[in-house]
């Protein structure tokens, strides 16, 4: 996971109706997200050739008011898988914005100590790199840490419509983390997610670390509508 400042205008366009950015220490961030699916199930039912798979993904951070509590949550800008039918399926499912390319990844040990992790997807003819070399001893997630932040987002969200959100629960234990002593984004940003984010996915990212990850759950969407009243507040 490759985190980078961004300026917050270029996310509003993205942005679901209701929420808010959720900074890190006064910064927009987005992150540049590569893993591994095993052995997935859609509405509890395993779809051959369709469970194990890598998948790439841009994502940033909201927060939303319902009314009694704060959810924290994220916001798919891209999503890239290897087979079309997992794209139609969580398009249909959740409206999100899945893509399928060819895709591929690698699984390296460089020493006693550490691996290299390398997602790739192949775009226009070329193959785009998103990867990193990681410590292998974990640690647990510390409080107040970039980690904590990134992680503590336990819903998505995504835009429907000027006046309509999709919110869905995901669900999973607190997850070890690796530092990173090298990393790698390699990528037709343009192409992939237009003009606006190409000079701020050149920078130096604000941090990069590795998750182990766990069994997730991924509950069933809900609309979201404001009504005219939360719309004019917006405005």
């Amino acid at each position: 996971m490759i985190n980078y400042e961004v300026d917050p205008d270029i996310l509003m366009p993205y942005l679901p109706p209701g929420t808010e950015l959720d900074f890190w220490q006064g910064k927009a961030l987005v992150s540049m997200v590569g893993f591994l699916f095993h052995q997935t199930k859609v509405i509890n039912v395993s779809w051959p050739l369709h469970t194990n798979f890598e998948e790439v993904n841009l994502r940033f951070y909201v927060r939303y008011f319902d009314g009694t509590e704060w959810k924290r949550g994220a916001v798919f800008v891209s999503e890239i898988v290897p087979k079309p039918m997992i794209a139609l399926i969580a398009n249909n499912l959740y409206k999100e914005h899945y893509r399928a390319l060819p895709m591929r990844h690698t699984i390296t040990p460089t020493d006693a100590n550490h691996t290299q992790y390398l997602y790739e997807w192949k775009l226009n003819g070329r193959w785009n790199k998103l990867g990193a070399t990681i410590n292998n001893t974990r640690k647990p997630i510390q409080s107040g840490s970039a980690e904590e932040f990134i992680f503590d987002h336990y819903w998505g969200y995504n835009k429907l419509s000027d006046s309509e959100t999709m919110e869905y629960q995901v669900e999973h234990i607190s997850w070890n983390t690796g530092d990173a002593t090298d990393y790698i984004f390699d990528a037709d940003v343009t192409s992939l997610y237009g003009p606006a984010f190409e000079p701020w996915l050149k920078r130096e990212p604000v941090s990069v670390f590795f998750a182990d990850g766990s069994d997730i759950a991924v509950r069933m969407g809900e609309k979201i509508v404001l009504n005219q009243e939360c719309l004019s507040q917006d405005l």
